[in-house]
């Protein structure tokens, strides 16, 4: 397994907007990007703190898994994100010592990252995400 580094940290909110501007006000971090990933119904906004980034997630229609992750538990931590080399070997490795995968093959995510993500029934109840740069 070759994980470099925590890549982001995925939060939930209801309001993008309200979020955005609590992380700026309050904390003095600076939105760098907002960017839609239609095919997951979702807006983010990404903050840099360190090596380490704070993506906040809005859902885009009722039916969108952020939507239902909010419905279900309210806003707040909803993934975990590590940066990976070979997305594909890493998926195959986690795979074969009994881990659930959401993702078997990996998909594109914002930023243009290669994205997959384990179920949290097999992570102690943590979403994680495996991403890629190419």
């Amino acid at each position: 397994m070759e994980l470099t580094h925590i890549e982001h940290i995925g939060i939930a909110v209801a309001d993008l907007e309200q979020a955005i501007a609590f992380y700026e006000q309050s904390l003095g971090l600076k939105c760098y990007r907002i960017e839609e990933v239609t095919d997951q119904k979702v807006k983010t906004a990404f903050f840099q703190v360190g090596q380490t980034k704070i993506e906040l997630l809005e859902s885009m229609a009722p039916d969108g898994p952020i939507a239902k992750f909010i419905e279900k538990r309210g806003e707040g931590l909803h993934h975990l994100a590590f940066a990976v080399k070979n997305i594909e070997q890493q998926l195959e490795e986690v795979s074969s010592k009994g881990v659930q995968l959401i993702d078997s093959k990996p998909r594109k995510g914002a930023e243009g990252l290669d994205i997959a993500f384990l179920h949290p029934k097999s992570t102690k109840g943590v979403l994680v995400e495996f991403c890629e740069k190419r």
